[in-house]
């Protein structure tokens, strides 16, 4: 059995639960575009900023924007995987943040906003997909 095979054991979703998924999988999606598009432009310089770039940041910014486009598809397919992905993406967003507040002294003040943003997003996903385990069968192989 694989990670996108876990759904076979799941109940029918309810109409809330399916929008709230919904709205979930579609914030995901829309994160994750916007940090590997605008991270991408950086990366291959056709976006120059006027301020301090930590080119390690941006790369970490691509990767979690794949990573939230995979997200979001699990969160989509109401796949059980995705919680698991969903409170990865927010613990790893906050230890990054605490770690350019409180370490990190070339910081552009754009980028500590941009990961507040990330994780105040990934919150409420987390939010609305936080009942998504309770409405499934657990899984037997």
């Amino acid at each position: 059995m694989t990670i996108l095979d876990s759904n076979k054991n799941k109940k029918s979703p309810s109409p809330r639960e399916g929008f709230r998924m919904g709205i979930a999988a579609i914030l995901a999606l829309l994160i994750g575009g916007m940090s590997v598009i605008a991270g991408s432009k950086v990366l291959l310089g056709i976006d120059l900023k006027n301020y301090n770039v930590l080119n390690w940041l941006v790369m970490y910014n691509v990767l979690f924007g794949v990573l939230s486009i995979v997200a979001s598809y699990l969160i989509w397919k109401r796949n059980l995987f995705a919680k698991k992905v969903i409170v990865f993406i927010l613990s790893t967003h906050t230890i990054i943040a605490l770690y350019l507040y409180l370490f990190n002294e070339t910081v552009a003040t754009e980028s500590i906003k941009a990961m507040s943003f990330r994780i105040s997003i990934w919150i409420l996903i987390f939010l609305l997909t936080i009942k998504m385990n309770n409405n499934h069968k657990k899984q037997t192989t």
